[in-house]
């Protein structure tokens, strides 16, 4: 089953937990964009690269999401995390519809110029498509800070205009928000942190995904007293039932490029991570990591969504039914679009906060999505992924009706 395949069962089993009806304009996207551009690579040649940006709903506010750089980027896939991002916005109740975009491309194999080239050049293709009032990206896989920077630059360039909110997740420098970097992990830790008092899991944590997220999230845990008794990255995965050393773990990966081979603990697979004894388990890699087929020997108790879609509709169902508590991506990954919003809210007034006052609202943020998403886990005793995007499914359809657009 493909992303947006799985993305559509999850509307559609959320409606009908909650009897809600008027779903059908939710099953498409808004407005879809594939383009096509060419790029001088540094050898002479030129290379045509494909990307896509998606405009899922604009109900509540204009389109939000990032943009990706991968090899395996299709619209299928962008289709499913605009879906997912309109999804996310509405749980956490921020004035935004879901947007996504990705380009096609191995960054592992580009040099520092040939992404910046790719990056100028995919906004030059999209610049019409987006702008602080209609469609905000932002980092995503593959993508950071200074990707961001480059695409800001060159939309003003383009445009003529001085227009910092037209992109979130850029550097301070640029109009970024402090806490930014860290938001989405330090978002989901506060989200634990609220959930704990009712779930009560285990303080062993299993993080599979080592990047930018994952090793944010495996530092405030750490620091918290958790212990993080694997870790893993694209290469591989480390695992010691004692505990690593994360801070040790990070600088290990910044010396060889990955986790693997770190000292005093066991080379494994990002299979066996997924299956390793654990309280909880943390996807922060791609999508569809835990399927039917491995579901079934997954033995933490509660995995929490650091990354879009790891989980499959039908391994949802086993792990529900085996008692495994899945806090949802939609509601466990949503402090970096809470910090993007709070990020856009700065561009567009010129005022900016204090890192301290960032962090104080994302964690009142977060702690009250869950509190809602589980009165409506209780109410319709649903699982906290029905519950969440029946909630949030609630409130794009009322947006909708209040616009004259479902009578």
């Amino acid at each position: 089953m493909s992303a947006f395949e799985n993305a559509m069962k999850q509307l559609e089993e959320a409606a009908s937990a909650v009897g809600e009806q008027d779903v059908e304009i939710l099953k498409e996207p808004k407005r879809t964009l594939q383009v096509s551009f060419p790029v001088r690579m540094d050898d002479g040649s030129i290379k045509i690269f494909r990307g896509y940006r998606v405009q899922y709903n604009l109900a509540r506010g204009p389109a939000k999401g990032g943009i990706r750089f991968h090899p395996k980027v299709d619209l299928d896939e962008v289709k499913a995390l605009a879906f997912w991002m309109a999804v996310k916005n509405a749980v956490i109740d921020i004035p935004y519809g879901g947007g996504k975009g990705g380009v096609e491309a191995d960054v592992k194999k580009l040099s520092e110029a040939e992404k910046e080239r790719i990056s100028r050049e995919f906004i030059k293709a999209i610049k019409d498509f987006i702008g602080p009032k209609k469609d905000i990206p932002a980092p995503d896989v593959y993508t950071d800070s200074k990707v961001m920077g480059w695409m800001l630059d060159e939309y003003e360039k383009l445009t003529g205009e001085h227009s910092p909110g037209v992109i979130t997740g850029k550097p301070l420098s640029l109009g970024g928000s402090k806490g930014r970097a860290f938001s989405t992990a330090l978002g989901g830790v506060y989200l634990l942190e609220a959930a704990a008092k009712e779930l009560t899991p285990g303080k062993k944590a299993a993080i599979q995904g080592f990047g930018n997220a994952g090793s944010n999230v495996a530092g405030f845990l750490s620091e918290r007293g958790y212990k993080i008794v694997a870790a893993s990255d694209s290469k591989g995965g480390v695992y010691t039932k004692q505990g690593l050393d994360v801070s040790a773990l990070i600088e290990h990966k910044k010396k060889t490029g990955s986790v693997i081979n770190f000292r005093n603990a066991e080379n494994i697979t990002n299979e066996e991570l997924l299956e390793c004894e654990t309280d909880i388990l943390i996807p922060a890699a791609l999508e569809n990591q835990v399927t039917k087929e491995n579901a079934p020997r997954i033995k933490a108790s509660v995995i929490s969504e650091l990354a879009n879609g790891p989980i499959t509709p039908e391994a949802d169902k086993i792990l529900e039914k085996r008692g495994i508590i899945v806090i949802p991506d939609v509601l466990f990954n949503a402090g970096g679009v809470a910090v993007s919003y709070f990020e856009w809210v700065q561009n567009n007034t010129g005022l900016y906060w204090k890192e301290q006052e960032v962090l104080d609202r994302l964690k009142e943020k977060m702690s009250q999505a869950f509190a809602e998403v589980l009165d409506a886990s209780k109410k319709h005793k649903l699982s906290l992924r029905k519950a969440a995007f029946a909630l949030a499914i609630k409130r794009i359809i009322e947006a909708e009706r209040d616009r004259g657009n479902i009578k």
